[in-house]
């Protein structure tokens, strides 16, 4: 069995291509829970990061929420937000989830945010990409080097 070769730069939780502004990958449920717990997304990004965060939605998570309908149509407001950076995927079908564990295979400048319990499990297994989630009413940041982002709680 080959094991994927990782930049040594990764060891040590160490990534320094990761910095303010921070780029964050958004996955579907992510959006719902934050509507559910009252958070404006890009707001809480920063006070959980205190620095300057641009979150990422992908084609297929837009596709996702544009299928979830009308239930979800605040997400889907939401995800059009100009703040929100749109990056294009070229892959086919729509299941987010592999689409965002590639992306951040290929490019360890983002951090995803997951309430998904096997999309976090996933992401576990890739050194040096952090995981953004909820809990108690505010994000927080698992696997992030000490030097930046929030305290921990």
């Amino acid at each position: 069995q080959a094991i994927a070769k990782y930049p040594s730069c990764m060891f040590f939780q160490y990534n320094t291509q990761l910095g303010p502004p921070y780029y964050i990958l958004v996955d579907t449920n992510f959006i719902n829970f934050s509507i559910k717990a009252k958070l404006d997304v890009v707001q809480s990004m920063m006070d959980c990061l205190y620095a300057k965060c641009v979150p990422c939605i992908t084609d297929c998570v837009m596709a996702e929420l544009e299928k979830l309908g009308m239930k979800f149509r605040v997400a889907l407001r939401i995800a059009k937000d100009p703040r929100f950076d749109r990056l294009p995927c070229s892959h086919k079908g729509t299941y987010a989830d592999d689409c965002l564990v590639q992306r951040v295979m290929q490019h360890k400048c983002y951090i995803v945010a997951t309430v998904d319990r096997d999309l976090k499990r996933r992401i576990r297994k890739i050194p040096g990409v952090p995981i953004m989630y909820l809990s108690n009413h505010r994000y927080n940041i698992e696997r992030m080097p000490d030097d930046y982002g929030a305290p921990r709680l």
